[in-house]
């Protein structure tokens, strides 16, 4: 489910926004200058694990089928808006720099595959994208496979999560759901020459896979805890699908998926550590699926065929970073046959691979950055496609065509905005296909951008990434905003966000933490800050907005932090544990009931994360997660501002996380600073789905901290 996590801070990070406008002194009004929040009711509902006693008053608060449970949403929202109305004019103010900042009549370059030239574009005035190709040539007539603005017409939410053509370029299979959940989708399949629906329907569908026949299709299905558990095959003209495997360890979820090569399906199960491959060849869709490798628990393996080999990355305890074996297509069971094509190396950690006829294409992490690599099949020269920035992201995008001899990447930092590069391996030229637009304009020579290191308290050196306007004084007089996610293993990279720069150009400086429990640093950081060294997360975090302050570029009473999902379950950690250091705190869907929703398996995605954090039916792993799980450990203290969000139809952190946190912060919380919560009422995990109503939220997120530090317009 790491994507999952990664989804919502993505689209929560990339909308925020940018203007030059002066800092005005002003009052700053306080929570007994409003009329008074709301109080949720106090039913006690006692816990009793491993001779433990545990008393949660606000356990009711997760029956959305009760009228109380909507009646006290609804007053915290409406107490959110009596105290957020004075901030209207700056949330207009940022919501129209946002605007400024984005093409809104943009297209994405194309992507030539199997014929077509594939692209998405958008429209000024239009919250969602429209989806189209043109066959042969960008000079042919336009097709639009899919305009997601007339399917979500009248929807208060709609995600469309991507579709799939047939090997025959006649039909998609496509995922979609009007919910704003990030894990229940319904499949359909679109006739793309009549542009009708062939009454093909699956609720629950996941992932899907087309045969070499355009008439099979392999899809899985979430079970009732949105844990994608079962694969079905199924003909377009069948009524339902016939179960072909289903994964029994509940720590497991399943896919399906073709290959570049067209020659394979494969169905993948897998948990956070260990996983396991099987594998039909796509002409025959009728076959029985072949085991690759059997599982192993810590062994993770990903196959990627070529037509004349496997190339197959392979990760265990004594490889945590990976390494790249060649296989041969028959008699790879023997292990004899395995040639390694990339050793491991325990500085650099394998993120990403691509397969062309004549070259292997590499994503690699090295200290914290990322280098491409290209490597040919057969014997020759590596090439490396470097950078010289000290604090930048790049991300390999392959090219879907097996014969190609180019691929493409994108590179950003966080003062120069997100430009995709075509590479030609023969030639070794780059050319620039497209740079992100700033239509109200933007200069990167404004604002400097640094690569610190915090040292953590058991003596790790922590890295930071921060930028901030030319000229500023590091006299700890600058607001900023300290911003990190720290969980699956997923990397806070830094990328150009336009909408950012609100703050940036407001004064403040933004900071980008690369703590443990992220991959950042390698395999091994991520394993650093998991199971039972999750709090390395927090100190990090904590070591790092200690350096901002004590280098001057903030102070406690000017520092806001950030972090959404288990970003929030950070926020609700470093809340506790060091209330101090902070003047705001922004929670965005905050994971903060930890120990209950670990302990109930009926939940979605509970069990699948017991190797993320552990299991808590062991006494060793209750302790440690009971000893930070936020809801678990608030208490009579003082806190700082906090904001807090959810969303009523959330599926990976269900709504009553974020309504129980602030109900018990409002009951014990000593200080007489803002708590507000702000439930979305129509959508999930990403918050508003159309991207207006998305900047939005983020106008309202950013006027909450500029306020907080007195600025106001």
């Amino acid at each position: 489910m790491k994507h999952l996590h990664l989804m919502v801070i993505s689209a929560a990070v990339l909308l925020i926004a940018s203007c030059n406008l002066n800092k005005e002194k002003v009052n700053i009004l306080k929570q007994s200058d409003f009329p008074a929040p709301p109080v949720a009711e106090v039913l006690p509902y006692t816990f009793v694990n491993f001779g433990q006693q545990r008393i949660d008053n606000y356990y009711w608060l997760k029956d959305k089928n009760n009228p109380k449970v909507i009646e006290y949403l609804q007053a915290e929202n409406a107490y959110t808006d009596t105290v957020m109305s004075a901030t209207q004019a700056l949330q207009q103010k940022i919501y129209d720099e946002i605007l400024g900042r984005i093409k809104e009549d943009d297209e994405s370059y194309p992507s030539f595959k199997d014929g077509y030239f594939y692209y998405s574009r958008t429209e000024k005035g239009k919250q969602y994208p429209a989806y189209c190709r043109r066959k042969g040539s960008m000079e042919a007539a336009e097709e639009i496979i899919f305009d997601v603005n007339r399917m979500a017409e009248g929807k208060p939410a709609f995600i469309f999560r991507g579709y799939s053509i047939s090997p025959d370029n006649s039909k998609a299979a496509y995922f979609y759901n009007e919910t704003g959940s990030y894990a229940e989708f319904t499949m359909k399949i679109k006739d793309l020459a009549s542009g009708e629906e062939v009454g093909f329907s699956v609720d629950g569908a996941a992932s899907v896979a087309w045969a070499n026949d355009n008439r099979t299709l392999f899809y899985s299905l979430i079970d009732q805890t949105l844990r994608s558990s079962r694969i079905y095959r199924r003909m377009l003209d069948e009524a339902a699908g016939e179960l072909i495997f289903e994964e029994k360890d509940v720590r497991f979820g399943t896919y399906v998926s073709g290959s570049k090569t067209k020659q394979y399906i494969f169905i993948t199960s897998g948990s956070s550590t260990t996983s396991e491959e099987r594998y039909i060849a796509a002409d025959r869709p009728a076959d029985a699926f072949k085991v690759f490798l059997p599982r192993v628990q810590d062994v993770e393996y990903s196959v990627y065929p070529h037509r004349d080999k496997f190339f197959v990355r392979y990760k265990d305890k004594e490889n945590l970073n990976g390494m790249i074996y060649e296989m041969p297509l028959t008699g790879y069971e023997e292990r004899s046959s395995w040639k390694v094509f990339v050793p491991h190396d325990k500085d650099v950690r394998i993120e990403g691979i691509d397969i062309l006829k004549d070259y292997v294409s590499l994503e690699l992490r090295k200290n914290g950055l990322t280098e491409i690599q290209v490597k040919p099949v057969s014997d020759g020269d590596v090439k490396t496609i470097a950078f010289p920035e000290p604090v930048y992201s790049a991300g390999l995008s392959g090219n879907p065509e097996y014969d190609a001899v180019t691929l493409r990447y994108s590179y950003t930092s966080l003062n120069r905005p997100n430009t995709l590069y075509e590479y030609n391996i023969i030639t070794g030229e780059t050319v620039k296909l497209k740079e992100q637009e700033i239509p109200s304009g933007f200069n990167p020579g404004d604002y400097v951008v640094e690569r610190l290191w915090a040292t953590a308290p058991d003596g790790v050196k922590v890295p930071m990434a921060i930028v901030y306007q030319k000229g500023l004084k590091k006299d700890g007089s600058n607001p900023a905003l300290i911003y990190s996610y720290g969980s699956y293993g997923i990397s806070s990279d830094v990328y150009f966000s336009s909408s950012m720069f609100s703050l940036i150009d407001r004064g403040f400086v933004y900071a980008i933490a690369q703590i443990r429990g992220g991959s950042d640093l390698g395999e091994q950081w991520y394993e650093d800050g998991k199971l039972l060294h999750k709090k390395n997360t927090f100190t990090d975090f904590i070591a790092c907005s200690e350096k901002l302050i004590n280098d001057g570029y903030t102070s406690p009473d000017k520092l806001a932090a950030m972090g959404g999902s288990a970003g929030g379950l950070l926020m609700g950690a470093v809340a506790n544990m060091r209330p101090d250091l902070y003047q705001t705190i922004v929670a965005q869907v905050p994971f903060v009931d930890v120990i209950n929703t670990m302990l109930d398996e009926t939940l979605p995605l509970t069990t699948g994360e017991y190797e993320e954090w552990g299991n808590p039916n062991e006494e060793e792993y209750y302790n440690y997660i009971l000893s930070y799980s936020p809801y678990d450990n608030i208490r009579a203290q003082d806190y700082p501002n906090i904001l807090v969000t959810g969303g009523i139809n959330d599926s990976q952190v269900l709504f009553h996380e974020p309504a129980k946190y602030v109900a018990k912060l409002r009951s014990l919380k000593t200080d007489d600073n803002l708590l507000l919560l702000h439930m979305n009422m129509d959508s999930g995990h990403g918050g508003a789905t159309g991207r207006y109503e998305g900047i939005r939220d983020t106008a309202f997120e950013f006027a909450f901290i500029l306020n907080r530090v007195g600025i106001n317009n």
